[in-house]
């Protein structure tokens, strides 16, 4: 086995080499078996760990079944030999392996094992260079062991397992903590008397000394928590000279065994197992607040911020289990939570590394693992008390609320409620960084802290309600709701039980600034709610959910009619709640009139909901409790949608007349009003208002007319953007509140989200206008300066006398101090009014831009209205008045400015053409009289795809062609959804009402004018795309693309013709319409027009558009030889064969790529093969050559030769010997690459082509040259 084992080295990638190898022997015929057996050892040394798994339990089955005592023997050596691997990935394999074998097969002592590996991997006796390997096999054998989990029956072996590991501790250079580490494992799973019996003695060193290091502390407290009744507190004396381990004594050194502790994990970001048995065994000791106070506050913290402050706040996370209530608030209300705090701020500049995730999840981990509500209610409200002036660090929205028990949930939001209602600053951990304090010299303001407090506290309440992983029941919700639009609108005068928000007072009013963060807050949670399913665990409510029922209580009414009922009785009650801004007589008039339309609404519904009932009936709500935010704005809106109801419920009721038809001609239909009122809307930034006009008019779809739709369009239109912004822009403040929100995709209004933003733009707006005061000094500095200023600056200067005139005649007089001060103040006031001047004309700009943002925005909005429309009345003729608005929508946003909110807008318009209404599979297939007007208007706008500029835009141009041409075709009869069924002839040649033959003229005009332009906006894919949805009309067309082959007017054109008459011959349906003598005449013509193309290739060169126009037209051969070999058909072949077999004369075609394989594959149905190429033949044309005369080698520049190289030669013999020993336009080399070159070549010397090769690379002088070929005689 010693001959085997040393036969084996090299397999195991061993990387030593033995000086003498003994010979070797097989006697027991392992290495004759087969290879499956050596290749598991291959296998477990490999990088990837699914490999090695497998490869580990391959090895274990095999062994089972072969029974084998050498293969096992041989195993145990080779898996010993693998734990000191020079690759690291293959140690844990082979420890692995050998701790599974020793597990299974328990025939194999760990005494033999342990033997083996003292023995291999000695390191007394190894080599210096390999001591590091020989360290880490000794480590993994040990873990092997462990892993055998047989170790603690053979406490020998245990013993002198642990004398190993304190000898490999002293090796910490190469191991670190790993032996120690080792030792603890070790540990927990020996049993007591084996401790008390065997290692105690052992251990007794490392004992003593458990402060010294964490490793050795860590083994001493895991060996107190394994074996108390053996470490008693008269051994632990003896031991450390304390009978326990917190005591004043210990604390600095168990200080600075964590500081230690803290540093070697700071890399890992972890925390030390020591630190948590240290915490467990104050608590054991009941010295927690000693340990506490003095290591952690004391000692940790006094460290400049980096490892032992994140180790503290780890120990921190980590403890909130183990704690008792009183602890936790103990300590949740101590310094650690305030330097946690001071760091989650300062955290917040970019490229800091930040704890606030970490304890998060230690948070979550607490909540989610606590069954006591207490704890959990105390948890949540000391990490909300750890505030910034007010402010608490931990975001309004926190994920780990989802795991609180719902009478935690509960009595949170009551104190949520309560710290709202009587900010309690002295309550709060509040802290204050550096900078805050030196910005700060009058000291912090209380009335700002509770502003910051209030500000989080509202966001804090809606995020429970909007989290959906929260367990909330509806009477939170409601709560809630309640609580946040009771202090978003109205004052408690006087408490009463029917109205528990008046039963608290504020003991801090409410300033404009809060009362504006709670409005929006409530309109965010507003739409929030609007979205809101079923709550409940019931098998009820998951069936109704499941139906996506959204937005209604467990009774079916709806949370916005709950809240529009509470504000009802809030109004009905002045005794004891005020509004804030009370309603005048014609609001409140407006008010209880939406009421009794509402209660009329609901009664209708019971006997029957319809689509326009339930859109009145949002309408009416969300109008409704609008009002308490802009009653000016909404009371006529108000009594337009009254008007528009009674309207629609008159021409339900009423038959349709002559009369009663002109009395509609004369009025604008309700349908209309209900468009307007919805765009009125939609000028107002909510995501709430933005759904629900988007929920409205899609049940009001099918009653939309076309004066509607115009309405809707012309808002749309690019030139009307002037009247829209007159519309959209009120007020500048609206402007304000959603200018931050423009650079979102689409949800840029978010209510809850602007105030937040409103301060964000103050700071920006700030910056901004600095520097555009920098630009625009710097276009006064460096262009035109306004040249009535200049005249005003001379008048200025002439009257003060600072100027010199033609009548002085001399500048030498100097002003004195009296006029210099007038002149000066002349100056500034003249500058001053100048600036102001500025101003006024940047503000100007400012609003302008403004103005913009708000009507794009408003257009992007009202895009929704037309996305319904399309989804729900695809098939309805008024679809056909968008096509142009919308391609006019599409030109114009291709042409103007491309910042992003004109990109979204882009976008979307041009994605609702493309897939909601040209791709769309429900659409118009009954036109009535309009074939007419749609003819005319796909000449048109066939005729403006062509004129334009952009390939692009002309895209969306020609695809509406194709919609109009499948609108005006209508439905084919016999065709199936999926588009599958087989057609017949007359199924395919029917086009329902289009005129194929005019239809036809306009698609061919339009081909040949992209054949016959230089610059056309069309392309070849556009027309591949009209042959292959409407075949009819490729057949029509096909002849012209056919004669363009050859007549393209650039060789791009003649590539595209052959592309598109390649896909439509393709066509099964095209070949279904020519069937017959037409196809033959169609394929013979083809033939011809491709030979023609082809002949005209001479050289394709580097040109990689004649490659193009090649490879296609050889694409389009093969298909036509293909066919006509295949259907048999009357076609002449011979011409085109003819031009295939002179082009490869002129190109070869000895290469391999797309074109070559295409002749090729073209050439094999003529019968010729693609001749081998011989690889040889180079060769055989230099043998048969051998006297070929010999080049003659020239001499090399003095910069090229090395120096000093031999002893230096006369100059006449030096050149003499480069010119026989350099090589041509080489620098001299080595004995082995001279060599090598006179290996390859016979004589020593180049070939003619090799000579040549080298001298156009060579740049030598003119002279050099001529002097070369003088002394070469003659090398080419």
């Amino acid at each position: 086995m010693a001959c085997l084992a040393t036969a084996m080295h090299e397999d195991m990638g061993e990387i030593e080499n033995e000086p003498v190898r003994p010979k070797i022997t097989d006697a027991k015929g392992i290495l004759q078996q087969n290879r499956e057996f050596l290749d598991f050892f291959w296998d477990i040394a490999k990088p990837e760990q699914e490999i090695r798994l497998k490869s580990i339990e391959n090895l274990i089955q095999y062994l089972k079944k072969s029974e084998k005592p050498d293969e096992l023997k041989y195993t145990l050596k080779r898996l010993v030999d693998g734990l000191a691997h020079t690759r690291e990935a293959a140690r844990p394999g082979f420890s692995l392996a050998l701790g599974q074998v020793l597990s299974v097969f328990e025939e194999v002592s760990l005494r033999t094992a342990f033997d083996q590996i003292k023995e291999k991997h000695n390191l007394a006796t190894v080599k210096k260079k390999l001591i590091r390997n020989a360290a880490f096999g000794n480590l993994f054998g040990v873990l092997a062991l462990s892993q055998s989990t047989r170790l603690p029956k053979e406490p020998q072996v245990v013993l002198e397992c642990v004398q190993l590991l304190q000898s490999l501790s002293l090796h910490r250079e190469h191991l670190r903590d790993l032996p120690r580490k080792t030792m603890v494992d070790i540990l927990s799973e020996t049993s007591e008397e084996v401790f008390e019996e065997v290692l105690l003695g052992a251990l007794q060193t490392d004992l003593s000394s458990a402060f010294s290091t964490p490793e050795q502390l860590q083994l001493l407290l895991v060996a107190m928590q394994k074996f108390p009744q053996v470490l008693k507190p008269k051994k632990l004396k003896k031991l450390l000279g304390t009978s326990t381990i917190i005591t004043m004594d210990n604390i600095p050194k168990l200080t600075e065994v964590l500081k230690m502790a803290a540093r070697s994990v700071k890399k890992d970001r972890l925390l030390p197992p020591v630190a948590l048995d240290l915490l467990q065994i104050s608590l054991k000791e009941d010295n927690f607040e000693l340990f506490w106070r003095e290591t952690i506050i004391n000692g940790m913290l006094k460290d400049q911020p980096g490892p032992t402050h994140y180790l503290s706040y780890r120990l921190l996370g980590s403890a909130l289990p183990l704690l008792s209530l009183a602890q936790l608030k103990q300590v949740l209300n101590g310094e650690v939570m305030r330097a946690y705090g001071e760091h989650v701020v300062s955290a917040q500049l970019p490229d800091r590394f930040k704890f606030a995730p970490e304890m998060e999840t230690y948070v979550g981990d607490f909540l989610q693992g606590c069954d006591d509500p207490e704890k959990q209610l105390a948890v949540m409200v000391a990490f909300s008390l750890l505030t910034n002036q007010g402010y608490p660090v931990v975001p309004s929205f926190w994920r780990v609320v989802q795991h609180l028990r719902p009478t935690a949930l509960q009595s949170y939001v009551d104190w949520l409620k309560e710290m709202f209602l009587n900010p309690q600053l002295d309550s709060c951990l509040d802290f204050s960084t550096r900078r805050q304090k030196e910005n700060q010299e009058g000291g912090v303001q209380r009335e700002n802290c509770i502003f910051r407090l209030r500000k989080w506290i509202i966001p804090r309440l809606t995020s429970i309600v909007e989290n959906n992983q929260v367990k909330r029941e509806e009477d939170l919700v409601m709560d809630v709701a309640r609580f946040v639009f009771f202090h978003a609108f109205f004052n408690a005068k006087k408490a009463t039980p029917d109205i528990p928000e008046t039963e608290a007072t504020l003991s801090v009013p409410l300033d404009e600034k809060t009362r504006a963060i709670i409005i929006n807050s409530f309109f965010g949670l507003l739409q929030h709610m609007n979205h809101l399913p079923l709550l409940g665990d019931s098998p009820e409510v998951a069936g109704r959910n499941q139906r996506h029922v959204q937005g209604v209580t467990g009774d079916g009414s709806m949370w916005i009619y709950c809240l529009v009922q509470y504000a009802d009785a809030l109004l009905n009650q002045p005794k004891y709640a005020q509004s804030t801004q009370p309603f005048s007589p014609e609001q409140r008039h407006s008010w209880d009139s939406m009421l009794a339309s509402v209660g009329t609404l609901m009664k209708k519904s019971k006997k029957g909901q319809t689509p326009e009932t339930s859109a009145f009936q949002q309408l009416f709500l969300l109008v409704g409790i609008h009002l308490f935010k802009a009653p000016e704005d909404l009371v006529d809106l108000m009594q337009d949608l009254q008007n528009c109801m009674e309207k629609a419920q008159e021409k339900k009721s009423k038959k349709k007349t002559t009369g009663t038809a002109a009395a509609e001609g004369e009025e604008p239909h309700w349908a209309e009003v209900v468009v307007d009122i919805l765009l009125s809307l939609l000028s107002q930034p909510s995501r709430h208002i933005r759904h629900v006009c988007r929920t409205v008019f899609s049940n009001i779809c099918p009653h939309v007319t076309a004066r509607a739709l115009t309405a809707i369009l012309d808002v749309l239109d690019p030139d009307k953007d002037e009247e829209d912004s007159a519309v959209v822009v009120t007020d500048d403040k609206d402007s304000d509140k959603i200018k931050k929100d423009k650079k979102k995709k689409g949800e840029e209004d978010e209510d809850d989200e602007e105030e937040m933003e409103n301060e964000e733009q103050s700071d920006e707006s700030d910056d901004d206008s600095d520097e555009e005061e920098g630009e625009d000094e710097a276009m006064e500095e460096g262009g035109e300066v306004d040249q009535n200023f200049r005249i005003e600056l001379m008048k200025v200067l002439q009257n003060q006398g600072a100027l010199a005139t033609d009548e002085d005649g001399s500048d030498d007089d100097e002003l004195d101090d009296e006029a210099m001060m007038k002149l000066d103040s002349s100056i500034a006031a003249l500058f001053l009014e100048q600036k102001k001047k500025m101003q006024a004309k940047k503000d100007e700009k400012d609003k302008l831009k403004k103005e913009k943002t708000l009507v794009r925005d408003f257009k992007i909005k009202v895009l929704d209205l037309v996305e319904v429309f399309l989804a729900k009345q695809g098939s309805s003729p008024l679809v056909l008045g968008m096509v142009e608005p919308l391609l006019s929508v599409i030109e114009s946003g291709m042409s103007s400015e491309s910042d992003q909110q004109e990109q979204d807008f882009l976008r979307k318009a041009a994605d609702i053409f493309k897939n909601q209404l040209c791709r769309a599979k429900q659409y118009c297939k009954t036109v009535g009289d309009r074939q007419g007007e749609l003819h005319d208007l796909l000449e048109k706008l066939m005729t403006k795809a062509q004129k334009l500029s952009d390939s692009s835009v002309s895209l969306y141009f020609f695809s509406a062609s194709l919609y109009l041409v499948k609108v005006l075709r209508g439905g084919v009869p016999g065709a199936s959804a999926d588009g599958k069924t087989t057609l017949s002839t007359e199924e395919l040649r029917f086009m329902g009402n289009v005129d194929v033959e005019r239809v036809s003229d306009i698609f061919k005009g339009a081909l040949c004018s992209f054949m016959t332009r230089r610059k056309s906006p069309l392309s070849g894919l556009m027309f591949i795309d009209l042959f292959t949805r409407f075949p009819v009309l490729c057949v029509n067309i096909l002849e012209t693309a056919v004669e363009h082959i050859t007549t393209g007017i650039r060789e791009h054109q003649q590539s595209q013709a052959s592309a598109m008459v390649l896909r439509a011959l393709q066509s099964r349906e095209v070949q279904q319409l020519l069937a017959g003598d037409p196809w033959a005449g169609l394929l013979q013509k083809a033939v011809g027009q491709v030979a023609a193309s082809l002949e005209t290739v001479v050289e394709t060169g580097k040109n990689k558009v004649v490659q193009e126009k090649l490879v296609k037209a050889l694409e389009l051969g093969l298909f036509l030889v293909k066919n006509v070999n295949q259907q048999k058909l009357s076609v002449a072949l011979e011409p085109l064969k003819k031009v295939l077999q002179s082009m490869r004369e002129v190109l070869g075609f000895r290469k391999t790529g797309q074109m070559e394989d295409t002749y090729w594959a073209l050439m094999k149905h003529f019968g010729v093969i693609k001749p081998k190429r011989d690889r040889t033949r180079k060769t055989k044309e230099d043998q048969a050559e051998p006297t070929a005369p010999k080049k003659k080698k020239g001499f090399l520049p003095e910069t090229k030769k090395r120096k000093n190289r031999k002893k230096q030669l006369p100059v006449s013999e030096q050149g003499a010997t480069d010119a026989n020993t350099v090589p041509l336009g080489k620098p001299e080399g080595g004995k082995k690459k001279r060599n090598k070159n006179k290996r390859k070549q016979p004589g020593g010397g180049e070939t003619p082509g090799q000579g040549l090769a080298k001298k156009a690379k060579m740049t030598q002088s003119a002279g050099k040259q001529k002097k070369k070929k003088q002394q070469g005689g003659g090398g080419e």
